[in-house]
This record gives structure tokens, C-alpha cells and sequence, in this order.
């Protein structure tokens, strides 16, 4: 970004365009089993744009119906022993274009080629503790080689052998459903660290081939998730879903939690009428900091003085 005055509006940028691209090919993958190539694989910013936005007002969160039926295999698998009324399913539902660009920039922005775990995601609610360490058995003995934090990313090993690796790992069976990770939600680490068994993990998985895009110079794998817990566990953590996600952007973003706090702490001086600031120095520090931040944030350094800063 040293280069370029506008090098860090030109990043937002270009991942907003992968962020599009992702989005969009999932959503094209029926026309692919229905044969009709010739609406498939046409990368275009304006037709994706065009797609997000008629997503976002209808507000639409339903994947493909080819997306739909993996997840039903996997879960059909998944429940084999138990009976229905044991367990619920929620979604399968599409990752929202916010979600994505926040995993994708701004709680860590992408600098090597990486994988979205959860493009499209699903709940498995298992409703006692003798299904839910069932269900779990299941995976652990029919998969071994994927629990805990074992798998390597494109990142970490190169995208070669990273295809390497995925070629040899199993599938479940009669279904071309690649699981590549199964591993405690990060909401069970207060759990795990008193000792405790986790009671909601995420499985991981590739449909067929891992899909691959590439937009300017950065690239994503994608890959997708069945989330499975148990019921009174997941219904307990929704209720704090939102304080838990603005805590994790923040705690990876230093920059945009002073800027949150300065912006906040401001905001507290010029609507008190009660106290003054302690002193004007202080206050003045606290907008510098404030117009500092902003001008990194917005990728505009069109000001020399916070340009050299």
C-alpha cells in the first residue's frame, strides 16, 4: 500500500469482486447439471453485480438445488441410526454477501490464497446427548483423519499439494461429498478449557472438486459447512451471536477497534452537557486519531499530513 495512495480502496475493491464472483458461481451450479453450458462459466463483474443486487433485496439466502440435495446426503448419512424425531435441520442457506466480504476483508484480510469453509451452511439440532455423541461417533470413526486442527490450507502447503491432498482424502459414500475438517465451534474453547466435552462442532466439506476463483491477484477456495450441536447448546449461544461476532472482528482488527472507540468516545463528549473533557488537548488527540484511522480505512492519504503519519 506504500506505492499507491489509493492501493488500499483498490484491495477493498478487488475482494468485493471476488466476493461477488464466489457468491454468484454457486448459484449457477443447476444450469451445470442440467447441461445448459452455455449460461455457465461467463465470469462477468456486471452480471454478478446485478445478481447481488436482486439477492439482497429479495433478501434470498437459498442455495442451488444441487447444493441442497449434497447437504441432504450428508445429513441422511449423518442420522442413519437415529430416529426423527432425535433431530432438526435448519437451511441449508447461502453465506450473505456481508458475511462474505467480512471473513474475506474486514476481519482478515486475504493476502494468499485461502478457503471459504461455510459458502453455504446448515444446522444439525440433535436433541439429547445419546444422539449427539452418536452422530459424532459417526463421523470419528468413518473419518478419523479429519478431527481436530489437522488440515492444511492452500496457504500453508501450496495449492499443488493442497489438490493432492484433497484427492486422497475419502468421500462419503455413494455421494462425491469430501469432508476435510471436523473440529469444536469456536464457541466451546470456555467449555474446552474447563475440561469439558464440546457439545457443537463444525464438519467441513468439498462437493465434488474444490471450487477455485481468482480475481487480480487474489484467489479463494470454496468449501461449505454442516454445523451440528446440541439443541439447547446452539439455542443458548444465538441469543449472544451478535455481541460474539462484533468482539472477533474487532479483536483481529486493532485498527478498526480505535477507531470504534475514538469515533464512540466522541460521540459520549459532544452529547454530554454534564462533564466537560478532561481537557482540550486530550479531545484533540482523539480527533486526530479519529481522522488518522479514517483516511486508512477509506485507502485516502490525499491529505499530506496524515499521508506521512
Amino acid at each position: 500500500f506504500s506505492c499507491f495512495s489509493s492501493a488500499a480502496l483498490w484491495y477493498q475493491q478487488e475482494i468485493l469482486s471476488l466476493v461477488m464472483r464466489v457468491y454468484c458461481e454457486d448459484q449457477l451450479m443447476d444450469n451445470l447439471e442440467a447441461g445448459d453450458y452455455h449460461k455457465f462459466y461467463a465470469p462477468s463483474a456486471i452480471q454478478d453485480a446485478e445478481t447481488c443486487k436482486k439477492d439482497l433485496k429479495r433478501k434470498n439466502t437459498s442455495p442451488c438445488n444441487y447444493r441442497k440435495k449434497s447437504f441432504e446426503a450428508l445429513i441422511n448419512f449423518l442420522v442413519g441410526e437415529l430416529q426423527e424425531d432425535d433431530y432438526q435441520c435448519q437451511g441449508p442457506v447461502l453465506k450473505p454477501l456481508q458475511s462474505l466480504f467480512n471473513k474475506m476483508f474486514i476481519r482478515r484480510g486475504q493476502t494468499a490464497v485461502n478457503v471459504i469453509g461455510d459458502m453455504v451452511r446448515a444446522t444439525l439440532l440433535v436433541k439429547s446427548m445419546d444422539a449427539f455423541g452418536r452422530v459424532v461417533r459417526r463421523i470419528e470413526e468413518a473419518f478419523p483423519d479429519i478431527h481436530g486442527e489437522k488440515f492444511q490450507g492452500p496457504n500453508e502447503t501450496g495449492v499443488n499439494m493442497f489438490l493432492e491432498q484433497v484427492f486422497e482424502m475419502k468421500k462419503i459414500p455413494s455421494t462425491e461429498i469430501i469432508p476435510y475438517r471436523f473440529k469444536p465451534n469456536s464457541s466451546q474453547k470456555k467449555r474446552m478449557g474447563k475440561g469439558e466435552l464440546p457439545l457443537y462442532y463444525n464438519l467441513n466439506f468439498f462437493d465434488c472438486l474444490p471450487e477455485y476463483h481468482r480475481v487480480g491477484t487474489t484467489e479463494m477456495f470454496v468449501a461449505f459447512e454442516l454445523q451440528i450441536g446440541l439443541e439447547a447448546e446452539v439455542s443458548g449461544l444465538r441469543k449472544d451471536h451478535l455481541a460474539y461476532e462484533e468482539g472477533r472482528i474487532l479483536n483481529a482488527q486493532p485498527l478498526l477497534k480505535r477507531y470504534k472507540e475514538v469515533y464512540e468516545n466522541l460521540n459520549e463528549v459532544d452529547t454530554n452537557t454534564t462533564s466537560a473533557p478532561s481537557s482540550m488537548t486530550e479531545k484533540s488527540e482523539d480527533q486526530d486519531d479519529f481522522k488518522l484511522i479514517s483516511s486508512v480505512l477509506e485507502g485516502n492519504f490525499s491529505n499530506c499530513k496524515y499521508r506521512a503519519l
